[in-house]
């Protein structure tokens, strides 16, 4: 019989001590100052990929981890030590996600090192799918893409809302409808290389959270892109497109794909957000002297932690299981993967609002870190799908019934 642990192995442990160790000593000193700015920390980018933290190869020995537990691992670590830095050296994973997902080995090796540039050097991506009239609703996606058969070109024209790193990256990966009479399932992806004319972002948009991580809206007027770019290749396409119009089932469409990739480690870095913010308050409240005795010894305070850290826990297994179902190409039955982000969306949310509570005044003041937490926690009950979608995805999981 095959022994079960859940105890990490050498590997493991490693990576979560180096990624934790470059949160410490990098990432923290830095997060007060880049959250004021609302600027995207270069430097810090930098920093990671010079000791090997940012890049393809550091992503490709997550990914080739058989348990799946690496790339959540180090998510939770570097998200400790700041969300909005982290999201600035992460984001550029979303758009590598969706090559690597959609892809053909050629576009694989063309287009990712120019997603991540070099160590002295680094570049940033963007993945550009939510709209202005079709976030949750993917199938509602305006953004064209049109092929002309004359010069081999794809014609991009649309809005994109929200895109993070959009107009300050090099490589965007962007989802058009080449048929909208079939909805989500006549999409495609697209990469738009460096300097192509045609893509703009006016301005950056400006935040409640994650302020460090450069967020834009992504207009593309008459986009050309050569034939090449359409990611997986125009007959894989056409025979795609062709399935759907014969009412045959599709393996999924070009966002959709990208997001279940993606839920279990965007659940990793809500965890480590929520963490931060236990880890502070559970040693403010040790410190913190009132009537003569620490807080912690006040039973509703104590009461407070015990669920903060509970929650967690119980949201890091959810994390970890969905992780290792991705890795291991079992199907998400009951919708496992959007309930690892949901779960891990509200944990942060609450614990970050029970670490502002148990500061009390002092949670109130950007002197304690844990404003920043709690401002940054929310967005993880809304983007890469909302917390009702993903209890809509678990909801018809659950019951084949197409609730609505």
């Amino acid at each position: 019989m095959a022994e079960f642990s859940l105890d990490l192995n050498g590997e493991q442990r490693d990576l979560r001590d180096w990624v934790h160790g470059f949160a410490t000593e990098v990432v923290r000193p830095a997060a007060a100052e880049w959250d004021a700015r609302e600027e995207t920390p270069w430097p810090v980018i930098q920093e990671a990929a010079k000791v090997g933290l940012y890049g393809f190869e550091f992503l490709a020995t997550c990914w080739a981890d058989p348990t799946g537990l690496s790339l959540p691992i180090a998510n939770e670590e570097l998200f400790w030590g700041d969300a909005g830095i982290g999201l600035s050296i992460f984001g550029t994973s979303l758009a590598v996600a969706a090559i690597y997902g959609a892809g053909t080995p050629d576009q694989l090796v063309e287009w990712v090192p120019q997603c991540f540039g070099s160590a002295d050097e680094p570049a940033v991506a963007a993945f550009c799918t939510t709209e202005p009239e079709a976030g949750s609703d993917v199938g509602a996606m305006r953004t064209r893409a049109v092929y002309d058969e004359a010069t081999d070109e794809w014609v991009l024209n649309g809005q994109k809302a929200y895109a993070t790193n959009g107009g300050i990256a090099g490589v965007h990966v962007v989802t058009a409808s080449v048929d909208p009479e079939l909805g989500s399932r006549g999409q495609a992806a697209f990469v738009v290389p460096p300097g192509t004319p045609g893509l703009s972002a006016t301005r950056k948009l400006r935040k409640l959270g994650l302020r460090a991580s450069h967020t834009a809206d992504v207009f593309l007027d008459d986009v050309r892109v050569p034939g090449r770019c359409l990611l997986g290749g125009r007959d894989a396409l056409l025979e795609r497109l062709d399935r759907a119009r014969s009412g045959q089932r599709s393996a999924g469409q070009a966002a959709m794909r990208t997001f279940e990739l993606s839920r279990p480690t965007v659940g990793a870095q809500a965890l480590g957000v929520a963490r931060a913010a236990y880890e502070y308050a559970l040693d403010y409240a040790k410190d913190r002297v009132q009537f003569g005795r620490p807080i912690i010894e006040n039973q509703a305070v104590a009461f407070a932690l015990a669920d903060m850290k509970t929650e967690i826990d119980a949201a890091r297994l959810l994390v970890w299981r969905a992780s290792w179902m991705g890795r291991n190409n079992r199907p998400f039955t009951a919708g496992e993967g959007s309930m690892s982000k949901l779960k891990a969306g509200e944990v942060a949310v609450s614990v970050t609002g029970k670490a502002v509570q148990l500061l009390g005044g002092a949670g109130f003041l950007r002197d304690h870190p844990v404003e920043r937490w709690y401002r940054d926690a929310k967005i993880y009950t809304i983007f890469e799908g909302t917390s009702e979608i993903q209890r809509l995805v678990i909801s018809r999981a659950i019951s084949g019934v197409h609730v609505r």
